[in-house]
C-alpha cells in the first residue's frame, strides 16, 4: 500500500503533514546499515613503517655485533640492541600486514583494526 499524506485535524490551522507507514515496515531503513567507505589513517601507516625500518636496522646492527663483524669493547651490550629492534619491530610488522591485507580486500582485514591518532 502506498503511503499517502494526511493532514492533521486534530489542531486547527496546523499545517504538520503526516504519513501512513506501510504495513510491511519494521521500523529499520537501508541507509542504517550502509558503511561508509573506510577512512585511511595515514598517519599510524607512517609510523608502523618508521617502526619497520628502526627495528629492522636495529635487528641487522645487533646481529652483527654479535657475530663480531664490529669491534666490539664491551659484548655485553649487543644483546640489548637486538632485544630492543625486535621489540620495535614487531608492532611496525604487524601494522603494516594489517594496512597491505586491508589495501588488497582481504576478507576480514580492515583499516578499522590499525589505531589512529585523529580519534
Amino acid at each position: 500500500m502506498p503511503a499517502r499524506n494526511i493532514l492533521s485535524d486534530d489542531f486547527p490551522g496546523s499545517r504538520v503533514k503526516y504519513s501512513r507507514l506501510a504495513s510491511d515496515d519494521d521500523g529499520y531503513i537501508d541507509l542504517q546499515f550502509k558503511r561508509s567507505p573506510p577512512k585511511v589513517p595515514y598517519k599510524a601507516i607512517a609510523l608502523a613503517t618508521v617502526l619497520f625500518l628502526i627495528g629492522s636496522l636495529l635487528i641487522v646492527i645487533g646481529s652483527l655485533l654479535l657475530a663480531g663483524y664490529f669491534g666490539v669493547t664491551h659484548s655485553d651490550r649487543t644483546v640489548p640492541v637486538l632485544i630492543i629492534g625486535i621489540l620495535v619491530f614487531l608492532p611496525g610488522i604487524y601494522h603494516l600486514r594489517i594496512a597491505y591485507y586491508a589495501s588488497k580486500g582481504y576478507p576480514g582485514y580492515s583499516y578499522e583494526d590499525i589505531p589512529d591518532f585523529d580519534d
